[in-house]
C-alpha cells in the first residue's frame, strides 16, 4: 500500500492507495465509533465491511441525485436509525457519493465523522482528496457544499479494473489536468492500466500539497479548478449528457485557447494542451449544439465568478486564477473553437 498524507495539523489524514485498500476500513475509523452509515449507489457493486454495526443507504444516480433533496433524504434516515456524532458515515463510489455524503455527513448534528471509500479513478485522484463536498441547484453546479475533511480515504487500485471505458476516460480528464499542475509521470498520457497506484498516489500527491497550501480555496487552490469553468457549464448545457472528465478535457483546450488569446501562452503550450488531452482519447472541441452565449451566461453564474468571468488559466508563472476576462473575449474563443 502507498500511504499520502494530507497535512492539515490536527486534522490529517491518510490517502491509502493500492489493490484491496477498502479491507483496510476497520482500522481507519475514529476510535469508539459504534455505527456506521455505508452510503452508496445501487450501481456501485463495491461493498465494505466497517467491522462495527453498519447500515447501507442506497442515493439515487445520476447528476440529478446530486441535490438537496437527496441530502435531506439521507439525514432523515439516519435520524430514524438513530445515528449520532459518535457514529460515522461511510461513503463507498465515485465522486457523487462522496460529495453528497460529505456534505450531508457535514450538516447533521452539525457535522458526524465521514471515511471515504473511493472506487473510480476521478474520486480516487480529485473527487474524495481535499474535504469539498457539494450538490447542484438548477442554477449551477456544486453551487452548495461545505469544507468537509474526512477522517481517511481509501483508494482501492482494484476495483479500477472493473469500470467501463468510458468511466475510465472520465478519470483521464482529472489526470490529464494534473499534468498541466506538475504530473510529470512518464506514459501517463498513454497509460494502459487505469488502476496504477503509482499514477494515483502521484495524483494525490499534489493535491495534498495544494489542500495543506489552501484548504478554503482563498487563494492557489483554485489552480485544482484548472479547465472546469467551462466543464460545468458544458455538463449544466447539455443535461449531464457529458461525463465530468470528458468535459474538463474541453475545458483544458479552451482554457489554453483564452489564455493563448490573452498573450499568457504561445501556441505551442496550446497544442501540448490539445495533445495531452487527444491522448488520453478525450474529446477536444465544443459539443454540436453548443451555443457561446448560453455557455457564457451559465459560466457568470460560476461559484468562482468574483470579479466578471473568472478563469483559471495557464501563463509565464504557471496555472493561476484570471479575474475580470471580458466576456468578448471568451465569446470569441468559444466561437472559433473547432
Amino acid at each position: 500500500m502507498i500511504v499520502v498524507e494530507v497535512p492539515l495539523g490536527e486534522r490529517s489524514y491518510d490517502v491509502v492507495v493500492g489493490d484491496g485498500a477498502r479491507h483496510h476500513l476497520p482500522a481507519v475509523l475514529p476510535p469508539g465509533v459504534r455505527r456506521a452509515a455505508v452510503v452508496t449507489q445501487a450501481g456501485v457493486g463495491v461493498s465494505v465491511d466497517p467491522g462495527c454495526e453498519s447500515r447501507v443507504f442506497t442515493i439515487g444516480d445520476g447528476e440529478t441525485a446530486k441535490s438537496m433533496t437527496t441530502v435531506a433524504d439521507l439525514c432523515s434516515q439516519w435520524a430514524q436509525w438513530g445515528l449520532t456524532r459518535g457514529d460515522v458515515v461511510v461513503a463507498v463510489g465515485g465522486g457523487l457519493v462522496t460529495d453528497v455524503a460529505g456534505f450531508a455527513a457535514s450538516v447533521y448534528h452539525r457535522g458526524v465523522p465521514v471515511v471515504f471509500v473511493a472506487t473510480t479513478l476521478l474520486a480516487q485522484i480529485d473527487a474524495a482528496i481535499g474535504g469539498k463536498t457539494g450538490v447542484n441547484l438548477p442554477e449551477g453546479k456544486n453551487l452548495v457544499g461545505s469544507f468537509w475533511q474526512p477522517t481517511a480515504v481509501l483508494c482501492d487500485t482494484e476495483v479500477l479494473r472493473t469500470l467501463p471505458d468510458r468511466e475510465v476516460r472520465n478519470g483521464f480528464g482529472e489526470l490529464a489536468k494534473y499534468r498541466f499542475l506538475g504530473l510529470a509521470t512518464e506514459g501517463a498520457t498513454s497509460l494502459e492500466d487505469p488502476a496504477l497506484p503509482e499514477t494515483v498516489a502521484a495524483c494525490v500527491a499534489i493535491k495534498a500539497a495544494v489542500v495543506a497550501d489552501d484548504e478554503r480555496e482563498s487563494g492557489r487552490r483554485a489552480i485544482l479548478n484548472y479547465g472546469h469553468t467551462l466543464a460545468h457549464a458544458l455538463e449544466i448545457d447539455g443535461g449531464f449528457d457529458l461525463r465530468h472528465g470528458e468535459a474538463v478535457a474541453i475545458g483544458l483546450v479552451f482554457a489554453a485557447r483564452l489564455g493563448h488569446a490573452l498573450g499568457r501562452i504561445d501556441a505551442d503550450a496550446v497544442n501540448r494542451h490539445v495533445h495531452v488531452v487527444a491522448g488520453y482519447g478525450l474529446p477536444t472541441t465544443l459539443p454540436l449544439g453548443a451555443r457561446p452565449g448560453d455557455l457564457v451566461a451559465l459560466m457568470a453564474r460560476d461559484k468562482k465568478a468574483i470579479d466578471g468571468l473568472t478563469f483559471v488559466l495557464d501563463g509565464a508563472h504557471g496555472v493561476e486564477p484570471v479575474s475580470g476576462v471580458a466576456v468578448e473575449t471568451v465569446t470569441r474563443v468559444l466561437e472559433d473553437m473547432p
